[in-house]
């Protein structure tokens, strides 16, 4: 009878240390084996979610490129002004944590690459936010 008790505590003990236990978060570099650089792929974000907790990883080389968070309005523009930058990294192996749920704008603020192409949207999800309920079906059309 004791030993059915310690096999159920520990069974209940590992239970809840999994349930508590947070997601571990994902650490995504950037353009892949391409790195952060002029031949970054375009389409890196397709089929990827990003979720409160991940990081990014921009792999470049110091010196050649950069990495400059700004608005979505400057992302738009190439806007690599000094007084649009949210956040700049140049060290060639900066990781940025994805802190929150929201879009997250980086651009690379070196000479024209903006304009080029190395920009980067991310969109941040919280998982611990639930998703919007499907309308009533008498709201529903056709």
């Amino acid at each position: 009878m004791a030993s059915r008790q310690v096999l159920l505590l520990a069974s209940v003990a590992i239970a809840v240390v999994f349930l508590l236990a947070p997601a571990s978060a994902e650490v995504f570099m950037v353009g892949d084996a391409a790195g952060w650089t002029l031949e970054y792929p375009a389409t890196w974000t397709d089929g990827k979610t990003f979720v409160v907790g991940d990081s990014l990883m921009f792999m470049y080389p110091a010196g050649q490129h950069d990495v400059m968070e700004v608005g979505g309005a400057d992302f738009r523009a190439c806007n690599v002004s000094a007084s649009a930058a949210i956040g700049t990294w140049t060290s060639g192996m900066d990781t940025v944590t994805l802190d929150k749920a929201g879009t997250r704008w980086f651009v690379c603020s070196v000479g024209t690459h903006c304009v080029q192409g190395m920009k980067l949207l991310v969109t941040v999800v919280d998982p611990a936010t639930p998703a919007p309920a499907s309308p009533p079906e008498s709201f529903r059309c056709c």
